[in-house]
C-alpha cells in the first residue's frame, strides 16, 4: 500500500505544472490591482466571490486539460480543424491584440514594483525583458516549467503580508461564505472585475498547449485534473490574502488607492516595512511571471492555429515563427513602457474589452469541441457536466458582458 501510494505521488509530481502555472498567472499585475482595490474599498465583503471562482476555474480548465490529453492537440489547432481558417484567423487576431495589451501592462507592473525598490524603469524593464526572453528561448520545457513553479511559490509573499496585517479572522471566515451585494455602480464594477479576472481567453489556449507539450496522455489525466484543482485553489487562496491585507489596513483607515503601487506604499506605515516589501515582491514576481507566460501563450495559439511548428523544446531552426512571435511581443511590451510620459490607460482598457468580448466565443468553442464524439470519443462531457458547465459559462458570459459594459460606460 505504501509503495502504491508513493508511486501515485511520483506520478502526480511528474505531471504537475500546467494547472498550477496557468492559474497563478491569472494573479498578474492587473489581477493584483483589482484585488487590492477590492479590499481597500470594500473591506472583506467581496471575499464570498472566491469560492464560486474556484469552482468555475476547475470546471473550465478541466475541459482544456481533458481535450489536450485525449487529442494531443492544442485548442487553436482544434478550432481550426472544426471551424475553418477564416474564423480562426479573426479569433487569433483579436486574441493577439488583447494579449499584446496585457503584456504591456505586465511590464508596467515590473516598472512599478522596481520603482518601489528604487530602480529606474529604464534599467529594470530592459533587463526583465531580456531575462524572460532568454529563459524561454534558451531553456527546455522541463527547466522553464520548474522555474515557473518556483515563481508560483513566491506568491506566498502575499500570505505573509496578510498575516502581518493582523485581520479579524472570525470576520474573514464569515465573509467567505456570506454573499454581500451592493447595487451601486462602483461596487458592481469592482465585483465584476474581481470575478472577471478569474478566467481569461489566453488561459484556455496555454493550459491545453502545455498539457500537449508535456506529453500528458489519458492514463495520466487523473493527476493532471488534481493539478488543475490545486492551481485553482491556490490562485484564489492568494487572492484572499491580497484582499485581506488591504482590508485590514487600508480600508479600516479610509485610505483611497487606485494602483497596486499605492497599496504597497500604504502598507508600510500600517503593517510595517516588511509587509510593504513583500507586497512589492509579489507584484514583481507576478509581473515577470506573466510577462513570460502571456507572450508564450500568444506564440503557442498563433502557431497552432495555422499549423506552424511550436514548442519550447524545439530549437529556433525548428520553430522560427514561434520564437520570433515570442520575441516581437516581448520587445513591443517592454518598449512601450520605455516611452516617456506614456499613458497606459487606453491600452489596458481596450485589452480588457477585447478579452471580455472574446471570452464567450472561446468558451462556446470549447463546449462544442468537447461534446464532439469524433474528437473526444468516450471522453465527451456527460449530461450533468454539460448542465453544470453551460450554467457556469452562461454566468461567465453575463459577467464578462457586464465588465465590458461598465468599462465602456465609465470611459
Amino acid at each position: 500500500m505504501k509503495s502504491f501510494s508513493f508511486r501515485r505521488l511520483l506520478l502526480f509530481l511528474s505531471v504537475i505544472g500546467p494547472g498550477i502555472i496557468t492559474s497563478n498567472v491569472d494573479n498578474d499585475a492587473g489581477g493584483i490591482t483589482t484585488y487590492s482595490i477590492a479590499g481597500a474599498t470594500y473591506g472583506y465583503t467581496l471575499l464570498w466571490t472566491l469560492i464560486p471562482m474556484i469552482i468555475a476555474l476547475v470546471v473550465i480548465q478541466e475541459m482544456n486539460t481533458r481535450m489536450g490529453a485525449v487529442t494531443g492537440k492544442g485548442l487553436a489547432d482544434l478550432i481550426r480543424e472544426r471551424f475553418g481558417v477564416k474564423i480562426t484567423f479573426f479569433a487569433m487576431l483579436a486574441l493577439l491584440l488583447g494579449n499584446l495589451g496585457n503584456t504591456i501592462s505586465e511590464f508596467a507592473g515590473v516598472a512599478a514594483s522596481m520603482e518601489l525598490f528604487g530602480a529606474s524603469k529604464y534599467i529594470s524593464v530592459p533587463l526583465s525583458a531580456l531575462l524572460v526572453w532568454w529563459l524561454v528561448v534558451r531553456g527546455t520545457y522541463k527547466m522553464v516549467e520548474r522555474i515557473f513553479l518556483v515563481a508560483c511559490a513566491i506568491y506566498f509573499s502575499y500570505v505573509a503580508s496578510g498575516l502581518m496585517a493582523h485581520p479579524p479572522w472570525g470576520e474573514v471566515m464569515r465573509e467567505l461564505v456570506v454573499p454581500h451585494v451592493n447595487f451601486s455602480a462602483n461596487y458592481i464594477t469592482v465585483l465584476v472585475g474581481v470575478i472577471g479576472t478569474t478566467i481569461a481567453p489566453w488561459m484556455q489556449f496555454y493550459i491545453q498547449s502545455a498539457v500537449v507539450e508535456k506529453g500528458i496522455t489519458v492514463k495520466d489525466y487523473i493527476f493532471t485534473k488534481l493539478d488543475v484543482i490545486v492551481g485553482s485553489f491556490m490562485v484564489n487562496f492568494i487572492a484572499m490574502f491580497i484582499m485581506v491585507a488591504c482590508a485590514a489596513t487600508i480600508h479600516v483607515r479610509g485610505i483611497k488607492i487606485e494602483t497596486v503601487k499605492e497599496a504597497a506604499l500604504a502598507l508600510a506605515p500600517l503593517a510595517g516595512d516588511w509587509a510593504s516589501w513583500l507586497f512589492a515582491l509579489g507584484l514583481l514576481n507576478a509581473s515577470l511571471f506573466s510577462a513570460s507566460i502571456l507572450p508564450l501563450a500568444t506564440a503557442y495559439f498563433v502557431c497552432e492555429a495555422f499549423g506552424i511548428e511550436a514548442g519550447i523544446d524545439k530549437s529556433w531552426e525548428e520553430a522560427p515563427v514561434f520564437y520570433w512571435f515570442y520575441t516581437i511581443i516581448i520587445v513591443i511590451g517592454a518598449g512601450v513602457i520605455l516611452i516617456p510620459n506614456i499613458s497606459l490607460i487606453l491600452i489596458m482598457f481596450w485589452s480588457q474589452v477585447i478579452n471580455g468580448v472574446m471570452l464567450p466565443f472561446v468558451l462556446i468553442f470549447m463546449l462544442i469541441l468537447i461534446n464532439n464524439q469524433d474528437i473526444m470519443g468516450e471522453y465527451v462531457n456527460s449530461t450533468i457536466k454539460n448542465i453544470i458547465t453551460w450554467t457556469i459559462v452562461t454566468i461567465m458570459i453575463i459577467l464578462t458582458l457586464m465588465m465590458v459594459f461598465t468599462s465602456l460606460f465609465q470611459t
